[in-house]
C-alpha cells in the first residue's frame, strides 16, 4: 500500500507544471555542493573527459561538457523552437504586434545591460572588453523558475519569456559572433545554410516525415559549431522548418514537441544545470561584487535587464506598435524583466572569452553572475507569485 502510494506521489511530480524548475534548482545547488567540496576535482575531470570518435575530416571528439553545452542544449534550442513556431502559427505569437514585443523587449534587455557594464568598466583597459557579460538571459533557467509558478501565472506570459529569451540569446551570439570569436569559418557556414534551405524545400514539398528533418539537422549542427558560431543555433533553424497547422490534427511539429518536452525538462535542463554551476567559493568573492567589475555585471543583470525590458515593452506597446500577452498586466512584464535578469550559462560564457588569459577575473565574473542571477530569479519568482496572490 506504502509502496503505491509512494509511486502515485512520484508520477503526480513528474506530472506537475513545476517539477521540471524544481528539478533545475535541485541540480544548481548540488551542482555548487560539488564544487565546493572533496569531489570537484573529480567532477571537474569527468566534464573534461573526451568522447567520441575522429575519422578522416570528421572530428567529433570533444569533452563531456561541450557535448552538454552544445549537444544536449541544441535539444533544448530545438524545443523552444517549436513552441515558438507553434504559437507563432496559432498561438500568443499570431498576431504581428504581438509577435514584435518580445524581439523589441529583448533589444532593450540587451542594449541597457551593456550601457550600465560600460558606465562602470569603459575606462578600464582589462574590463572594458566584458561589456557582453550581463546582455544575455539564460532561457534554460529563466523557464525552469517560472515553470515553478505553474497555471499560476498567464500561459502567454511563457511564451513571450521564450521568445525574448530566444531574441536575446540569439543577439548574445551574434555578439560573439562579431566580437568575441577569433575565427569565423564561412565555408561552413555555407554548408549549414545549404542544408537549412533543403529543410525547408523539404517542408514546402509537404514532407511530414519528422527525421527527414532531424537527420539534416544533426549535420547542420556539426557544421555550425565547426563554423565558430555556437552550435545550438541548428535546433533552432530546425525547429523553423517543421511542418505545422491552424487545425486539431496533429502535426510533425506538435509530435516531435510532445514527445521532447519530458526528456528536456527532466533530462536535458538538469544535466545542464549540474555542468555548469560548480563555482567554487574563494576569499575575496564577497568584496569583489563592490568592484567595478562586479557592480557592472550585478546591476547590469539585476537592474538593466528588467529595466530595459520593461521600458522598450512600454514604448512598444504605448506607441501601439504590439501588444501585451493576454491576460497580462505591466507588473506581469516587470517580474518577466527580473527574470530576464538570470544570466548563468551564456553571460558565463562571456566571461571565460572576456577574460580567457586571467583566471582570477573569471572568477570574479562567474560569482558576480552567480549573485545577481539568484537576485533576478527570486526577486521575479516573489513578484510573479504575489500577483496571481492578489488578483
Amino acid at each position: 500500500m506504502a509502496k503505491g502510494i509512494n509511486l502515485k506521489v512520484f508520477s503526480h511530480f513528474f506530472r506537475s507544471s513545476s517539477a521540471g524548475g524544481i528539478l533545475l534548482l535541485l541540480c544548481v545547488a548540488l551542482s555548487l555542493i560539488i564544487a565546493n567540496s572533496g569531489a570537484a576535482g573529480w567532477f571537474s575531470s569527468l566534464l573534461n573527459t573526451t568522447i567520441g570518435f575522429e575519422t578522416g575530416d570528421i572530428h567529433l571528439r570533444y569533452p563531456v561538457l561541450l557535448w552538454i553545452n552544445d549537444g544536449f542544449m541544441a535539444v533544448f534550442f530545438l524545443l523552444v523552437g517549436l513552441e515558438i513556431k507553434r504559437e507563432i502559427v496559432e498561438g500568443e505569437l499570431s498576431s504581428a504586434r504581438k509577435a514584435a514585443l518580445p524581439v523589441l523587449a529583448a533589444i532593450g534587455g540587451v542594449a541597457v545591460p551593456a550601457v550600465i557594464y560600460t558606465l562602470f568598466n569603459g575606462s578600464s583597459p582589462v574590463y572594458a572588453k566584458g561589456w557582453g557579460i550581463p546582455m544575455a538571459t539564460d532561457i534554460a533557467f529563466a523557464l525552469g523558475i517560472l515553470s515553478l509558478l505553474g497555471n499560476r501565472v498567464p500561459s502567454g506570459l511563457k511564451i513571450f519569456l521564450a521568445a525574448l529569451a530566444i531574441a536575446d540569446d540569439l543577439m548574445a551570439i551574434l555578439v560573439i559572433a562579431i566580437f568575441y570569436s577569433s575565427e569565423m569559418h564561412f565555408d561552413y557556414l555555407g554548408y549549414a545554410a545549404g542544408i537549412f534551405i533543403f529543410q525547408i524545400i523539404l517542408n514546402r514539398s509537404g514532407v511530414k516525415n519528422i527525421l527527414a528533418y532531424l537527420l539534416p539537422g544533426a549535420v547542420m549542427w556539426y557544421f555550425i559549431h565547426h563554423s565558430g558560431i555556437h552550435a545550438t543555433i541548428a535546433g533552432v533553424l530546425t525547429a523553423i522548418t517543421l511542418p505545422t497547422n491552424e487545425t486539431d490534427e496533429e502535426s510533425p511539429l506538435e509530435k516531435l514537441e510532445h514527445f521532447l518536452t519530458r526528456p528536456v525538462n527532466f533530462i536535458i535542463m538538469p544535466i545542464f544545470a549540474l555542468a555548469n554551476t560548480n563555482i567554487t567559493f574563494e576569499s575575496g568573492m564577497v568584496e569583489g561584487l563592490t568592484g567595478s567589475l562586479g557592480l557592472g555585471i550585478v546591476l547590469g543583470l539585476f537592474l538593466g535587464k528588467p529595466v530595459g525590458i520593461f521600458l522598450m515593452s512600454y514604448l512598444s506597446v504605448k506607441t501601439k506598435i504590439c501588444e501585451l500577452p493576454e491576460n497580462t498586466n505591466w507588473m506581469h512584464i516587470l517580474g518577466l524583466g527580473l527574470l530576464g535578469g538570470i544570466g548563468f550559462t551564456m553571460s558565463i560564457f562571456i566571461a571565460l572569452l572576456s577574460f580567457e588569459d586571467n583566471a582570477a577575473h573569471q572568477d570574479e565574473a562567474k560569482f558576480a553572475i552567480l549573485v545577481a542571477s539568484i537576485l533576478a530569479g527570486a526577486a521575479g519568482y516573489l513578484l510573479l507569485s504575489r500577483l496571481r496572490k492578489s488578483d
